[in-house]
């Protein structure tokens, strides 16, 4: 059994207009299927619908190439749109001429698990409480609810992997299993790109991570990556505080800094995208174990130049080192780790947080434009959650509410939050004021919120 083919152009010769396409890949983008989205575009194929984490920003080969060449009707997805990152799916999108499905990331991986396994829908407790749920079936099992999510098939499905045998056995290599295995589960036709095809039997069978009964096509990649390019360090802006009535508050380190001091030894941690990575350069040396969305348990610091290793990576795509028994698996594993309760603390960023412990952290405004990742799968399954967050927008905007006014990603659910100005603690169903940064009274950074908290017995400063 052959399933090799000459070229990209052949391997997706018969996808005709109108197909379901998923393409997988998690924030790196040496590990999409790059040569075959280049050879879709170029065969002009229409009205697509596209399955995947997000469309990519603009000059990368991900999904955003399709879009930018007007062939994407639907976008089925966890995130539509990024900040600050303006691209030719979001204006489609703005225009009303591209449909969009945001669904969180542990249900889309989900999703299509089930729908490969015949299975044609299942009960989930994320979402519960958002508008996500609006229109969809909801269920009490043990007193607590869930909502009913379909099974996902597609038509066909674009993978890369690390290296493939003939007949179609993959393995993957670090962290960039992610989203592979669910979508060629899903998929009638699914076509595997690759760094290197041996022969039938050059694979130990402990290596390979997607037997070749889920894929049809493999070929070889054709589009080199300019590896030297991705191990150069981005030049990162200054980590500057903000002010507030004069005064310098926390950095965004500083912040990161007091956050791991929540967490116990012997935990089990989730960090999400943006300040709470910087959380795990102050973990070295504490009985803690990282875990991240894409696929990794396990990881350490965030590292640079020769360190890096292209396929260790977490959640935001940032190089990490690895930690003594660290493990590798896919995304549905991965949330499986997240529903099921095994993930001790998560710690995500927030538009805002408000004085029910609730917290809304995906859209600013239409719900069409937003990025909903993991987060509410996290939350569904998190023992203890905790916000990190600047006390007020960039247009000096209080994040702390009475009540949110952005779309909800979890009701009721928040533990702790830490912003630049103050350390809030839920007891008894309030916030409470324990700490605030130095040089500032508990008078003044409650000013600047707007909920309702009340200070501590006595008020501590922030390390």
């Amino acid at each position: 059994m052959d399933k090799v083919v000459a070229s990209p152009q052949q391997a997706v010769a018969d996808i005709p207009d109108g197909a379901t396409v998923a393409i997988a890949g998690f924030s790196v983008g040496h590990r999409f299927a790059s040569s075959l989205l280049l050879a879709l575009r170029d065969k002009g194929t229409g009205n697509l619908t596209v399955v995947c984490n997000s469309l990519g920003g603009p000059n990368e080969i991900r999904g955003q190439i399709l879009a930018e060449n007007k062939q994407v009707k639907k976008l089925i997805a966890a995130f539509s749109v990024r900040p600050g990152l303006p691209t030719a799916s979001e204006a489609q999108i703005s225009a009303g001429t591209m449909e969009v499905e945001l669904v969180p990331q542990g249900t889309l991986v989900e999703r299509c698990r089930a729908g490969g396994s015949g299975i044609p829908a299942f009960y989930t407790p994320t979402s519960v409480g958002t508008l996500l749920t609006e229109g969809k079936e909801l269920r009490e099992f043990g007193g607590k609810q869930y909502v009913l999510e379909t099974g996902i098939r597609v038509d066909y499905a674009l993978l890369r992997g690390y290296r493939a045998d003939r007949a179609g056995n993959v393995q993957f290599r670090g962290g960039s299993l992610n989203f592979n295995p669910s979508f060629a589960k899903a998929a009638r036709v699914a076509i595997v790109e690759v760094d290197e095809i041996v022969d039938v039997g050059e694979l130990a069978p402990e290596l390979i991570n997607l037997p070749g009964i889920f894929v049809a096509r493999v070929v070889k990649t054709d589009v080199p990556m300019d590896t030297e390019a991705l191990r150069r360090t981005p030049r990162r802006a200054p980590d500057t505080a903000k002010s507030y009535n004069g005064k310098p508050a926390l950095t965004r380190a500083g912040i990161g800094k007091r956050a791991a001091g929540l967490v116990k030894e012997g935990s089990y941690v989730n960090l999400g995208t943006g300040i709470p990575t910087q959380v795990s350069n102050f973990l070295e040396g504490r009985d803690v174990i990282l875990h991240a969305e894409n696929g990794v348990l396990g990881y350490g610091k965030m590292v640079s130049g020769d360190d890096i290793d292209l396929d260790f990576y977490n959640a935001s795509g940032q190089f990490v080192a690895l930690e003594p028994g660290a493990s590798f698996f896919d995304s549905v594993t991965s949330f499986e780790m997240a529903r099921g309760g095994k993930i001790d603390t998560v710690i995500l960023g927030a538009y805002e947080v408000d004085q029910y412990a609730n917290v809304a952290n995906w859209s600013t405004s239409d719900a069409r434009h937003g990025g909903i990742g993991g987060a509410m799968d996290l939350i569904s399954g998190a023992k203890q959650l905790i916000i990190v967050m600047e006390h007020c927008d960039s247009k000096g905007r209080p994040k702390l509410k009475r009540k949110c006014t952005y779309p909800l990603s979890g009701e009721g659910c928040v533990d702790y939050v830490v912003t630049d100005l103050a350390l809030l603690h839920w007891i008894d169903g309030r916030f409470v004021l324990e700490e605030v940064a130095p040089g500032f009274s508990a008078q003044e950074v409650m000013a600047l919120a707007e909920m309702d908290m009340v200070p501590a017995e006595k008020v501590g400063v922030m390390g």
